[in-house]
């Protein structure tokens, strides 16, 4: 995290349906202050209990009170909620860390859903660099949502860094 954060700040989603609550919320304890730190923001995605920002899965019900912050994961054919400050739209190529999920929408079903909501749509599923990064942005996302190419880099800075410039 902090090597990825030396690419300049970004929002993180913490996402892993594999803990119990109590394992994120203590992992969320020690990134968000970390994340801050950066100038980045963190995200947690699904939880059952109040949080400044949240990522809700497909069919999870907006938590009461609503976070600060509310998004939520959106696939073809799905409806966007116009009350949501963003959504991530996938996948838009295929993708190594997840396959077997699709089929990939393309930049033109990207373009399509970005310019039907006033709902911020962030590209998500084989963004692998800053020029998926740019064609996504060109097609009308707001930005991109990445995992893959950061978790893997040897230098994850570099790739932050490279993926916000092509979006500058």
């Amino acid at each position: 995290m902090r090597r990825a954060l030396d690419g300049g700040p970004f929002a993180l989603i913490l996402r892993d349906k594999e803990l119990e609550w109590v394992e994120r919320r203590r992992l969320a304890e020690e990134l968000g202050p970390l994340l801050a730190s950066g100038g980045g923001t963190l995200i947690v995605a699904d939880p059952p209990e109040p949080v400044p920002a949240a990522h809700l899965s497909a069919r999870r019900p907006v938590p009461r009170p609503r976070p600060e912050l509310l998004g939520r994961s959106v696939h073809a054919g799905e409806p966007i909620d116009p009350d949501l400050d963003y959504v991530t739209y996938s996948p838009v190529w295929t993708t190594a860390s997840k396959p077997g999920y699709g089929p990939a929408v393309g930049l033109g079903g990207l373009a399509d859903r970005a310019a039907s909501t006033p709902v911020a749509v962030y590209a998500l599923g084989g963004v692998t660099g800053p020029d998926r990064a740019l064609a996504a942005r060109e097609a009308g996302a707001a930005g991109v949502a990445v995992q893959g190419a950061v978790m893997r880099a040897e230098d994850p800075g570099r790739v932050v860094a490279a993926i916000r410039s092509a979006l500058d």
